[in-house]
């Protein structure tokens, strides 16, 4: 049976090695995310959504592009959202650009809960550091193209990442943003950019 899980398709297939240790580093995120969930009583989908409105400018903090960004529907988030308003967590303030929409916005309570959550996976960032700058560079120009790819293939929907963006240009094996106007190394290529653009 073809498979990533089957034991002796990983014997044969270094692919399938890879897939179950992206496997196993997600079970990491799990299981901190939910102990952080645990701590907070918050599920951990509120716990994301808290962290990603700590960090995100006002026109990603909505629900639309919300459900966008964690591949959930509209009424999920809206659920989740509600269970935030009624904690005291977030507020909503009307869109002056689209009055049908709705701007969520951390309250005072809701900033220091999402800055103490936003540590979760500090424990990911620790054997990381343990790498050597080649080993990272490799590791991280590896995922930026697998996550590229998944994005491509439509399984991940919103990415805010170098490949993507209207500004970035990729000649001879050297990465440009004809924004900042400048030749990137790998270490420079940004997962989730302020000022990404997508292309057209």
């Amino acid at each position: 049976m073809a498979s990533p899980f089957n034991l002796r398709q990983q014997e044969q297939k270094i692919e399938s090695k890879i897939v179950v240790a992206l496997e196993r580093v997600s079970e990491a995120f799990r299981v901190l995310l939910w102990n952080e969930s645990k701590e907070s009583t918050l599920s951990p989908i509120q716990i994301q959504l808290l962290i990603f409105l700590l960090f995100h400018s006002e026109e990603k903090c909505k629900v639309s592009y919300l459900a966008q960004e964690f591949n959930m529907t509209k009424a999920t988030i809206s659920d989740s959202v509600r269970t935030m308003l009624g904690k005291g967590l977030v507020v909503k303030t009307s869109d002056s650009v689209d009055t049908r929409s709705f701007i969520i916005s951390l309250t005072t309570e809701g900033k220091a809960v999402a800055k103490k959550a936003s540590s979760f996976a500090n424990a990911i960032e620790k054997p990381l550091n343990k790498l050597s700058d080649e080993q990272k560079q490799t590791m991280l120009s590896s995922l930026l193209k697998l996550i590229h790819e998944l994005n491509q293939a439509g399984i991940i929907t919103i990415q805010r990442m170098c490949f993507s963006c209207a500004h970035h240009q990729f000649s001879d094996g050297t990465h440009y943003c004809n924004l900042l106007k400048s030749k990137l190394a790998n270490e420079d290529l940004r997962l989730d950019c302020t000022e990404h653009q997508l292309a057209g």
